[in-house]
């Protein structure tokens, strides 16, 4: 008798896809998420405003940067819900509780470590480098968190995960400053910010785990609907994202529960879309809602309208569909070459236009403490939209050669990566 059969979180073998075969829908979106995550670090590192000014500000931003933009608030919580979706396919295809709880608290501390390391020094170029912990962090949490959620019925980790998403913003007004000795914690979980060694800020969280792992437990509690027939499947996602846009529509409204009334993270400014000179900032007052961290309405608009995308992706055909399913097969190969090929791209783009370059070694440190040796840097977004295309170009072909490196052979570091 096997471990799933005396544990009470799995009664039964969960339903998977027939013959244990990947839903082509989850990496397509994970795809095309990772693609527009893309576009968001280009215009980070290539965009000459970026160093100035928050593209969602309606004082200062263009209609054009503000999409830009927004467009991409898509990304984070579609690969967290995905990972949790993820990880209830493993069960579905065979793991034990126990066999998929070391997978995800391992591969959550690798994860983490990756985060601190490999990908701090990418953003940064230069020692001692800033360590920048955010999606790949929240994912590592999350993960962990989910290593031991795996445990219970999937039902219960689906209510967990709606009461940390619904909930997490009735914690608002605690601040790590009124928590004393606990204000590190509190950054950690719910807050976000710059952590300190003394006076010397050393990095910044800019994802705190709590609202992430909710999101996580989310898609695991959710797992058997993407798993089920495809058009009851597809009809379901479609009238949950229909429901929680119009949840986030009264909520937004009406400005009532669900997203800060104070400024809080690295771009929240605390506004009233009601208090608006014009129709066209009311519009983006409404619809810039606090990532960091995720608020209430922030999922809620995200993630429905990914749920309303979902069925249009079962339409896409070549080369898009081909294209978007190599990236979202190998999205943290990607996720790790895209950070040092868009970095080194900038350096090369600012120097060879004869632009100022160094601020861009020791980049999040400069972001923060000395954002005047980036001024003259960056570049007109078309400029940006045409370094993204370059950039998608250049990593085709080796995601192309890791899916297929991936599909030919069953090593078991090749799960972590």
């Amino acid at each position: 008798m096997t471990d799933a059969a005396l544990s009470p979180a799995a009664p039964a073998r969960p339903a998977a896809p027939a013959g244990g075969v990947r839903i082509a829908e989850i990496d397509m979106l994970r795809g095309l998420v990772i693609v527009l995550m893309a576009l968001d670090h280009v215009r980070d590192y290539l965009h000459a405003g970026a160093f100035n000014y928050n593209p969602l500000d309606p004082e200062q931003t263009t209609p054009w940067l503000y999409v830009t933009r927004w467009i991409t608030h898509l990304c984070a919580p579609t690969f967290v819900l995905l990972a949790g979706v993820s990880a209830y396919l493993q069960m579905a295809r065979g793991k034990s509780p126990p066999q998929l709880s070391l997978f995800l608290l391992t591969r959550g501390l690798w994860l983490i470590v990756l985060e601190l390391t490999v990908l701090s020094f990418g953003w940064s170029f230069g020692f001692p480098y800033a360590l920048f912990m955010q999606v790949i962090w929240a994912i590592g949490w999350s993960m962990i968190a989910l290593a031991a959620l795996v445990w219970l019925p999937r039902t219960a980790v689906l209510l967990i995960g709606v009461v940390i998403v619904a909930g997490h913003n009735l914690l608002d007004p605690i601040t790590p400053q009124s928590l004393g000795q606990y204000a590190l914690l509190w950054t950690f979980l719910h807050e976000g910010g710059p952590i300190f060694v003394g006076q010397q800020p050393i990095g910044l969280i800019a994802y705190p785990a709590l609202p992430w792992i909710g999101i996580i437990a989310l898609g695991y509690g959710m797992g058997a609907l993407f798993a089920s027939e495809p058009k009851k499947r597809d009809r379901t996602l479609l009238l949950l994202g229909l429901a929680m846009l119009a949840a986030f529509l009264v909520l937004r409204w009406f400005m009532a529960y669900g997203d800060p009334q104070f400024a809080a993270g690295p771009e929240a400014v605390a506004r009233d879309w009601r208090d608006q000179a014009s129709y066209g900032d009311a519009l983006m007052v409404f619809f810039d809602v606090q990532k960091y961290p995720p608020s209430l309405q922030f999922t809620l608009v995200t993630l429905g309208l990914v749920f309303i995308l979902w069925p249009l992706l079962a339409r896409a055909r070549d080369p898009v569909a081909s294209v978007l399913n190599t990236f979202g097969a190998v999205p943290f190969f990607f996720y790790v070459l895209h950070i040092y090929l868009v970095h080194l791209l900038a350096i090369v783009a600012n120097a060879a236009a004869g632009k100022p370059s160094a601020g861009l070694f020791n980049y999040m440190i400069n972001v923060f403490t000395a954002p005047e040796l980036l001024q003259g840097a960056g570049f007109s977004l078309p400029w940006v939209y045409l370094a993204w295309i370059a950039a998608l170009a250049a990593l085709y072909p080796a995601c192309r050669y890791w899916q297929a490196l991936k599909a030919r052979r069953r090593d078991w570091w090749l799960s972590y990566l």
